[in-house]
Formats: structure tokens, C-alpha cells, sequence
């Protein structure tokens, strides 16, 4: 069995990848082909996003372990098999390749191909140029006219009011241990 796999980009319009690969192979070989068949470095940390329908995220395999909870599941690259996650056709997946700006390649499952089998991975259709792998904030502040400067109220209003806040909305505060630092000390 085959699973044949089109990347598309939604900043550059004429950028298609098809890549075909075992379903037995992991997301990190997955990964891998997408790399070299964009040229990108291997130096950057990426994930994989199982997406609905709709292309909202549903599951997250990671390049490295990031979540040591054992009551969460994690799936990392190496670890997992395509066909642990994915298993039919249309299926939806996001491989995001700039967590700075959180930049990613579409990605849907466009068909299984029965009877026949494949070693590795292969990258069977290549058109347009991948973008950047990594956006040059300078470069896109002259490009785009605006600025990347957070400023002073980027995490916020800074005039907040603490009475506006109740402890009911912040579990875990009050653990027996010292009391509850939301009580009224002031």
C-alpha cells in the first residue's frame, strides 16, 4: 500500500509537492521528504497537526517528546507510524515548518494506492518554489509597510483592576497550603 500525500502553501500560488510514501513509515520519514523536497534545513522545530474537515487541529505530533504528563497523549515523529494517525483519504493534515509565525504546508491524503509498495519515501510531483522557510522580520516589515514592534500593550491592558477578577476563575489557588493568596491580605 501507498499513501500519496499533496502539500500545497497558501503563500506561494503556484507551489504543489506530491510526495508518496509506505503508511508504515513514520511522520518522522514524512517529515524528512518534505524537507528535502523543499530544500529546507533540518535546524528548525516543526509538527505535524491531524486536522478535521474544516482544517482545524485536532492532533499534534511533535519532532521532540514536549509533554512529559503520562495521562496526556503525546505522539512524537520517530514514534509514530503514518497509519497509526492516518487512514483515509481526503484526511486533512497541517505540517508546520515556523512555529515563530506559525507558517505550515496543507496537506491532504489524495489517495491510497492498493497492490503496490513502496520503500522510503518519494517526492512523485514538484511544482513552484517553496516559500522561505524562516520570514526575515525585517524583510517583511519593508515589504508589508508595518511593523513587528509588540509594544506596550501587546499582553494586555496594563491599567487592570483586580477586583475585576474572581478566584472561582482560577483553580488550583487555594490547596490548603498557606491559604489562598486571592483572599483579601491588603
Amino acid at each position: 500500500m501507498i499513501y500519496r500525500f499533496t502539500l500545497i502553501s497558501d503563500e506561494a500560488d503556484d507551489f504543489l509537492r506530491e510526495i508518496q510514501i509506505d503508511p508504515e513509515a513514520t511522520f518522522f520519514d514524512f517529515h524528512q521528504a518534505i524537507l528535502k523536497s523543499v530544500g529546507y534545513s533540518d535546524d528548525q522545530m516543526t509538527s505535524f497537526f491531524i486536522c478535521d474537515d474544516y482544517w482545524e487541529k485536532e492532533k499534534e505530533i511533535t519532532l521532540e517528546e514536549m509533554d512529559d504528563n503520562p495521562e496526556i497523549d503525546s505522539w512524537v515523529m520517530k514514534e509514530t507510524t503514518i497509519s497509526e494517525l492516518v487512514e483515509d483519504e481526503k484526511q486533512k493534515l497541517l505540517y508546520v515548518f515556523d512555529y515563530m509565525t506559525e507558517r505550515c504546508f496543507f496537506i491532504e491524503l489524495t489517495e491510497i494506492i492498493t497492490g503496490k509498495e513502496i520503500v522510503g519515501a518519494k517526492c512523485t510531483k514538484k511544482e513552484g518554489d517553496a516559500p522561505k522557510q524562516v520570514v526575515d522580520f525585517e524583510e517583511m516589515e519593508a515589504k508589508t509597510g508595518s511593523s513587528f514592534d509588540l509594544g506596550e500593550d501587546f499582553y494586555g491592558d496594563q491599567d487592570f483592576d483586580m477586583d475585576e477578577f474572581d478566584k472561582e476563575g482560577f483553580s488550583g489557588f487555594d490547596d490548603g497550603v498557606g491559604g489562598n493568596p486571592y483572599d483579601d491580605q491588603y
